[in-house]
């Protein structure tokens, strides 16, 4: 597997990784299931779907500890 490296802004990097803690993923995970939708190498459908069940997953294991706001509802 090859390294990449890429300038990003300094705030900028900082919102992304903190977004995709809160998805419980990282920016580098991000990046390459972007790369290969836009290579061709994952149809973005898989993308979206396996990026479906995770969230679904996530949402099941804080059952009876969180309750939502009609926003976060229909974000």
């Amino acid at each position: 597997m090859a390294n990449l490296t890429v300038t990003v802004d300094d705030d900028l990097l900082k919102k992304a990784r903190l977004r995709a803690m809160e998805q419980g993923t990282s920016v580098n995970a991000l990046l390459r299931d972007y790369l290969a939708s836009y290579a061709g190498a994952a149809p973005a459908r898989q993308v979206v779907v396996s990026d479906l069940l995770r969230l679904s997953r996530e949402a099941r294991s804080r059952k009876g500890r969180r309750s939502w706001t009609r926003d976060e509802l229909h974000r």
